[in-house]
């Protein structure tokens, strides 16, 4: 791709985004929602260093800050990672059904279409984790921004799971698919839940 779509303005993306062409989809959008789930954990604890109140509980925010950052870093790279990931994929539908090496490349392509929205998933789990612990430590005048953060999280672990489903139904080594789709269902087991959990203790703490 020649220009990055993390670099396009958000009405420029949303308008790609509505657009027929096949990226940036579901799984970059994902990415995003993730990378800014991240940033208003970042913001929490950036509202809560350096405050007195919370000076017991700072370098605590510090390594969260630290983690949160790297994360929100590695999701805006797989904003355009999802798309290259899955152009070659767009491409291979179009090989004639008869054509000897068509099974072989769309395995390929489906395996690496797969890949990247399960680290969307995975990397966005870890920022759930995170998000527990801005909403427990940060500044009270913040926590509102965890809560959405968490919210935003959720929809992005979401999103990614189906993306990596809407490939792993096509491949046709079904170990294969059926190992991936057996972390994407451990994984929101495991962190939609907790998600949930954050946004709901923040929802009652405001309410």
């Amino acid at each position: 791709m020649d220009n990055l779509l993390v670099e396009l303005s958000n009405t420029e993306f949303s308008k790609a985004l509505s657009s027929k062409a096949a990226v940036p989809g579901g799984g970059g959008a994902s990415a995003l929602v993730g990378a800014l789930g991240a940033a208003l954990g970042l913001m929490v604890g950036n509202l809560t260093v350096g405050k007195a109140k919370y000076a017991d509980s700072e370098p605590q925010i510090l390594k969260l800050m630290d983690e949160a950052e790297q994360l929100r870093l590695r999701l805006l790279e797989l904003v355009d990672g999802d798309a290259e990931a899955f152009e070659p994929l767009s491409k291979a539908y179009s090989i004639p059904k008869d054509a000897p090496n068509r099974d072989e490349i769309m395995e390929k392509c489906l395996k690496d279409a797969a890949a990247v929205p399960m680290e969307i998933l995975r990397i966005s789990c870890k920022v759930i984790e995170l998000q527990q612990g801005f909403a427990e430590l940060g500044s009270t005048l913040a926590i509102s921004d965890a809560g959405t953060g968490g919210a935003f999280c959720q929809s992005a672990i979401k999103g990614a799971a189906l993306n990596v489903l809407i490939n792993t139904r096509s491949m046709k080594d079904r170990a294969y698919a059926e190992e991936m789709n057996f972390e994407v269902e451990t994984l929101l087991n495991k962190y939609e839940p907790m998600a949930q959990k954050v946004y709901k203790e923040v929802y009652e703490r405001l309410s």
